[in-house]
């Protein structure tokens, strides 16, 4: 355990080397959405594979950095792509970013991700609040033994995704006339998308969306005293009575084309978080 935290302490050392970090906001965009670091002014670019410790990403549209600098007025930490687990890395190292985030003085963390909408009021292109969750990785990153340092040993998960940063991001959405919607993440280990059968199970015990990534992130930012705003956006429709092939290119391809409402959601959600 002392060696986890020597690992964090190590990769923030490298960190303040490049800059003075002062961001009480982070931010981990997900597949496709990569384009709100050209939003951030005075940034500071740090490839994952210059920080110790830190796992690198293998998945196209996940450039694997991290970005420095500030976003309407205020400093913030962006994860320019993150590691998943289906990409073999054990749930420890996925999740050590979150850890690194907290050390570095982080309190918020925005995570957003592409995903396949599940509720057949939801549309392709749609962008979604995730209120909860539902871990279907049947895996979870707090399994071992427990680091008083870093976190309780039975962390409380009733309030997952923060009820005040929903609250400032439907008024942020209001304001700039972004349609978003509410919705329970379903969270898969991946790679491959789900057969109409599981479709159908997710939707029946109360998923609206589903993804390969986030839940143990929310885990670990919770674990650390973190407060986590989750925003995803629908890249195709996981309709199990209306089964449809899906790409990742497709999702690329649909994530870009919402990113400037993503943006723009964001930017307003940071000036006033």
């Amino acid at each position: 355990m002392l060696e986890l935290r020597d690992k964090i302490q190590e990769t923030i050392e490298i960190i303040h080397r490049y800059t003075e970090v002062k961001s009480k906001i982070a931010l981990t965009l997900g597949s496709g959405l990569g384009s709100l670091v050209d939003k951030i002014e005075d940034k500071i670019t740090i490839p994952y594979g210059d920080l110790p410790n830190f796992p690198e990403t293998t998945v196209e549209g996940h450039q694997g950095n991290l970005v420095i600098g500030k976003l309407n007025g205020k400093e913030i930490i962006v994860m320019q792509g993150r590691p998943h687990y289906y990409e073999g890395y054990v749930l420890k190292t996925i999740t050590f970013p979150v850890r690194v985030l907290k050390g570095l003085g982080v309190e918020i963390l925005i995570i957003t991700n592409a995903v396949g909408g599940l509720n057949n009021s939801y549309q392709v292109g749609d962008l979604v609040l995730i209120i909860d969750h539902i871990n279907m990785t049947f895996a979870n990153p707090l399994v071992g033994p427990n680091d008083d340092a870093l976190g309780p040993r039975f962390p409380d998960m009733s309030e997952a995704y923060d009820k005040k940063l929903i609250d400032l991001s439907l008024k942020v959405a209001k304001r700039e006339k972004i349609e978003l919607k509410k919705g329970v993440y379903v969270g898969v280990s991946g790679p491959n998308y789900e057969t109409p059968a599981e479709l159908k199970f997710l939707s029946l015990i109360g998923g609206d969306i589903v993804g390969m990534s986030t839940i143990h992130e929310t885990i670990v930012a919770r674990h650390s005293g973190l407060r986590v705003l989750g925003i995803s956006c629908v890249t195709d429709m996981a309709l199990y009575d209306k089964p449809v092939s899906v790409s990742h290119k497709d999702v690329l391809k649909e994530a870009s084309e919402a990113s400037p409402k993503l943006v723009k959601l964001v930017e307003g959600i940071v000036g006033e978080a």
